[in-house]
Parts: structure tokens; sequence; C-alpha cells
């Protein structure tokens, strides 16, 4: 079989080899593990490898790089306009030699790619948008228009569309879908923290308004300030490192919050395994996979209400959910700091619900999708 991927995640090339951030390739890997070809369509840079990143796993990759574009403003709109035709053709050509074509939404390049399917009605496909499906969500066109293409049985036929969460009047060829980080094997024992000593906080994922590392910032320090023990840990990198670092440093925080930059996957294995709480008060989310990945290892998630995250969590049964408003979210930690026997209780919940979704599962599931 001939897999396509079209795709906007961005690539890089290291001794004949691919790579691009590491949870889209290793998920990449259990698509394309029994394929006899990979056609990939995706922008090309010319980055070195990151710890945050990995290469594909596959003897016959064909790559076939495309221009990355946006039209966030007039400029770039011009720009994207001039691009779009060639982008438009290669992702035509690769479709034309696949047996199954494969589509990462959202995303410019997804969104060419939801046009172009659309003139092979009977090729096997799939789409994962692994951004959130709520129909209530406000969001920008290109992604509604992702959304609308992806489900109109008219204009769309013989995919299968992965989306997180389950949600009413959704057509026929919406398929409720996770996505995983763990193995059988790595369900090793752990056990929820005691709430003694220093109270410890992790914040995974990129330093970006959409994330809010800063609100989590905020938490942390109003819970110090009320006279909690606690710190936080930031892993990763972004746009607003400089500002966190000088409202740290402003703020004389630096003995309780500390900014680690991105590591690997074991780092940020041990990250969960150590503390007590994982935080993501993000403005919007697929299936956020930090949330899942704490609970895997009993750290509980305190994580905003957007997308699925609320079935996720349990509707609170395991898991904080975030009304963002920072005195409110600030009591009802405080009220979970003063009660251990709920805090382990959710805590063990959310990670027997975790360890529900290991990478075997996700594999039966993908070999599942192909066979169609």
């Amino acid at each position: 079989m001939k897999f396509a991927i079209i795709t906007h995640v961005i690539h890089g090339k290291e001794s004949g080899s691919y790579f691009g951030y590491e949870p889209y390739v290793r998920e990449m890997n259990l698509w394309i593990k029994n394929v006899s070809e990979v056609l990939i369509a995706a922008p090309l840079h010319p980055i070195s490898k990151s710890p945050i990143q990995e290469f594909y796993q596959h003897q016959k990759v064909t790559f076939t790089p495309v221009a990355n574009f946006d039209i966030s403003n007039f400029k770039n709109l011009l720009r994207s306009l001039i691009v779009m035709p060639g982008i438009t053709w290669k992702i035509y050509q690769i479709m034309k030699r696949a047996d199954h074509i494969h589509l990462r939404c959202p995303g410019n390049i997804g969104l060419l790619g939801c046009f172009v399917q659309i003139l092979f009605p009977s090729k096997s496909k799939t789409a994962k948008y692994a951004g959130n499906w709520d129909p209530k969500a406000k969001q920008p066109l290109t992604y509604r228009l992702q959304k609308w293409i992806l489900s109109n049985a008219f204009l769309t036929k013989n995919m299968q569309v992965l989306v997180y969460g389950e949600w009413e009047n959704s057509s026929e060829n919406i398929k409720p879908f996770f996505t995983a980080s763990y193995f059988e094997s790595d369900k090793t024992e752990v056990k929820p923290r005691e709430l003694k000593g220093t109270i410890s906080f992790v914040f995974i994922g990129t330093l970006s308004n959409g994330k809010q590392p800063l609100f989590a910032i905020k938490l942390v320090e109003q819970l110090s300030q009320k006279g909690h023990n606690v710190q936080l840990t930031l892993y990763g990198d972004g746009s607003e490192r400089a500002m966190l670092e000088h409202y740290i440093s402003e703020n004389g925080l630096d003995e309780i919050i500390f900014l680690k930059g991105n590591q690997n996957q074991e780092t940020i294995k041990k990250a969960y395994i150590e503390n007590h709480f994982v935080v993501l008060p993000s403005l919007s989310e697929g299936w956020p996979k930090v949330v899942a990945e704490g609970m895997f290892w009993a750290c509980l998630p305190i994580a905003s209400k957007v997308s699925c995250v609320p079935n996720m969590l349990g509707n609170g049964d395991r898991g904080l959910l975030l009304d963002l408003d920072l005195n409110a979210d600030t009591e009802k930690i405080e009220a979970l700091l003063n009660d251990a026997g709920l805090y382990q209780e959710m805590a063990e919940n959310a990670m027997q619900w975790s360890r529900q979704f290991t990478m075997d599962a996700f594999e039966n599931e993908i070999n599942l999708l192909l066979q169609r």
C-alpha cells in the first residue's frame, strides 16, 4: 500500500531521513508500520533536530516539499494566492499515486488536501482532526471550512474522520478517537503522591498565549501567597519565554517557578511521576496529550474546559476543571489540597482511565481503519 500523508507539520532532514514534531511522528510511525511506501507532502525547513522531534521509521519515504503559508494578513494572503496553485498540484499528484490518503487537520495544507481529496471519491481515506471538533467553538473560518468539508457526505466519500470527543448530530463518517503515548509494557506501578512537603505542579507545552503558561504561574504564585508550600516547573519553549522570565524575576518567584525549556520524552515522563499536578489552562485543545500522559502516571490534571477535556476528566471526578478565573480556580485547588483522601482517589481514577488508551490499542484501531 502506498500511503500518502498531507500535513502542515514542519519537517527537517538529517542523514537522508526526515523528522518532525515527536508526538506526531511517533503516531505516524504506527500508521505507516505495514505499508510499502510513504508519500509525504509537507513543509521542509533547513532545521536541526531537537529533543522534541523524531525520525520517521520507514525504509521508503518519498518527500514532496510544499511551501508553508498563512492568510493572517493581506500581505500573507497575496503570497498565499501565488503559492497555493503549486501546492495544490503537488498534493493532487501525490493523491493520484496513493492507495490510501491521510489528511492531518486543521491546518492550511490540510485545507487544500480537503479540497483535492474530493477528486478521489473511490480511494480509501482517513483524516485526523487534531483540533477542537466542538461545533459551538469559536474558530477561524479556515478551521470551520475544513470541518464542513470533512463532514459533508456529498463532497467527502470513503473517508473516516477521526475526532476527539463525541458530538451530537455528527455525520456517519465522524469517528470519536483518541491519542496514546505509552504501551502496555509501560504500565509500571505508581501510586498517587502524598500531599506532604512541597506540592509540585508541572506545565508542559509551548510557551505561548494559547497555552497560557502565565496563568499557571499566577495560580501557583497565589497559592504560595496564601501560605502553601508549592512550586511549578515549566517544560517547553516559545514566544512568551522572555516575558515569563521577566515576570518571575520581577515578582521574586525564582525559588518556586522554574523554566526548563524543551526536554526529551524520558525527562517529561519522570516529571509526571514526580509531580502532584499537571496544569494546562489552554484556550484551545483537541486531545491534550499532556493531560492524558499526566493521568497515566497519577499526576492529577488541572485543565481548562475546552474540547473533550471535561469528558477526559470525568466532569471533575478525575481532575480539576478550570474556569480561568484566578481567584475561583485558586480556591478550587486549595479545597483539594485540604482533602488528601479526595486527591488520592481522583489521581487513582485518572490513572485507571488513562491506561485504557495505550499505543497497542491505538495501533489496533489504526489497522482496523486501514483494512476498510
